[in-house]
């Protein structure tokens, strides 16, 4: 029954590793070769998903993301004047600051950027990090703003294009609402369908003009737009007195909370000012990726030598199943995607080390249930059931150490700083796969190689 369970599993487990490895092919690595006439000279690349489901488009490609410290770029650093804004509601202004510059910066075409926010006290400052970037200038300039937040009209006009007969143009024309004019965005909730709606409260002067604008507007949009950005274009259903309005639509509640955001950002006037920057060349990150790899290289192979020269055939498997722990890794790198740093990279060497953990203790309860007299069969199956408990509770705590390095609620009591971030991802990925590779992998390799050959020779 144990060799038809393994060959059973052979053909998915074969399936698997090969979408893993597809995965994980190396970028514009040449491909070439010559056969009399025949001859192949390309380039292959990780493949690329483009597909349709249910009317929405999905693509996707599998590359290695390389973070500023490994590619190089700049490094800038803004802190966020909250003088002028109420206590309660800084964090909102740092949120917006920072999604306003994120806009901006993909608006810029930079490649991977990460944007971050950092408090500490009355400090509140934005990280940002753009990588393959070394000439900042434009960027720093299109960055330090303070968002402009305005609601803008149709203006129907009339005009000839290219000396030809006169043609009806659609232009968005300013009304002289602004940013200034709003006190507040909230979402707020529908008392009859309970579906999520934006409300906005304006100040005197700005429901004064808010007024005008829908009488001349009903049954027409009125554009909210950001940094010339189209956040929305709600369509105006009657003349709106008293300051307060409400945007509706068919959008979810997260939708609702970014929309909310975005108009807050407007209207907050937080201002950012530049207080470091530091270029960082890519000849440092390249050096910085060889000497990682051979490092990682070399510890890998250390430990091969170590399980093969004392584990033996079992040393063999376990080598076999921390290189296909490897390849997992990777994949789920590129799949999020995850953008690599040094200590990220740091990271995942150290949860090779939780790799290699996880099998001795497995094959040392094998050899310990052997010793006492077990067969073979019985020894595995009451060495991995023994084991997984202990490797359960080590990886459970490194886990959560890591949560908290990764503080992905961001107290300000835990580190909040991109790097150590990327440490802990990357440690948390590694430990989860080291998990999953020890106790199914390693499982399934000593069925599919080790415990058939013992059978027959028996």
């Amino acid at each position: 029954m144990i060799m038809k369970k393994s060959r059973l599993t052979l053909p998915i487990f074969l399936i698997f590793l090969f979408f893993i490895i597809l995965i994980d092919l190396p970028e514009n690595m040449p491909i070439r070769f010559k056969i009399g006439n025949f001859n192949i000279d390309t380039k292959i690349n990780p493949p690329k998903l483009d597909i349709t489901i249910l009317g929405k488009r999905i693509q996707k490609d599998f590359k290695t993301r390389l973070g500023l410290d490994l590619k190089g770029g700049s490094h800038l650093v803004f802190d966020a004047d909250m003088k002028k804004i109420r206590a309660e509601d800084r964090s909102d202004a740092l949120l917006s600051a920072r999604d306003i510059i994120e806009k901006r910066i993909n608006f810029f075409g930079v490649s991977e950027p990460t944007v971050q926010t950092l408090r500490s006290g009355d400090s509140y400052r934005i990280v940002v990090d753009l990588p393959g970037i070394e000439n900042v200038n434009e960027a720093v300039n299109l960055i330090g703003q303070t968002a402009q937040l305005d609601f803008r009209e149709e203006a129907t006009v009339e005009a000839k294009i290219a000396t030809t007969s006169p043609a009806i143009l659609r232009l968005t024309k300013k009304t002289g609402l602004t940013g200034k004019h709003i006190k507040k965005s909230t979402v707020q909730f529908d008392r009859n369908t309970g579906k999520p709606e934006v409300g906005l409260e304006f100040n005197t002067e700005g429901a004064k003009i808010f007024e005008e604008i829908t009488k001349r507007n009903v049954s027409k949009p009125v554009g909210i737009f950001l940094d010339e950005f189209l956040l929305s274009a709600p369509t105006v259903q009657q003349v709106i007195s008293g300051g307060q309005a409400v945007i509706t639509g068919n959008f979810n509640l997260n939708e609702a909370k970014k929309l909310s955001i975005a108009i807050n950002s407007g209207a907050l006037p937080a201002s950012i000012k530049l207080i470091e920057q530091r270029n960082i060349g890519p000849t440092l990150g390249g050096e910085q990726v060889r000497k990682s790899v051979l490092a990682g290289l070399v510890g890998l192979l250390m430990v091969v030598i170590f399980m093969v020269g004392y584990y033996t055939k079992l040393g063999v498997i376990a080598s076999l199943a921390l290189l296909i722990y490897g390849l997992i890794s990777l994949a789920i790198f590129r799949t999020i995607p995850v953008v690599l740093t040094l200590p990220g990279i740091a990271g995942f060497i150290l949860s090779i080390s939780m790799a290699v953990d996880s099998n001795i203790l497995i094959f040392e309860r094998i050899k310990e249930e052997q010793r006492k007299g077990k067969t073979l069969d019985i020894a595995i199956k009451l060495g991995f059931g023994r084991a997984i408990e202990a490797i359960k509770d080590a990886n459970l705590t490194t886990i959560l150490v890591a949560f908290i390095l990764f503080n992905p609620l961001n107290w300000d009591f835990f580190p909040q700083f991109g790097l150590v971030r990327g440490f802990a991802l990357t440690l948390v990925i590694g430990v989860v796969t080291s998990l999953f590779t020890g106790v199914v992998i390693t499982k399934k390799l000593i069925e599919m190689f080790y415990k058939p050959v013992n059978q027959l020779t028996r």
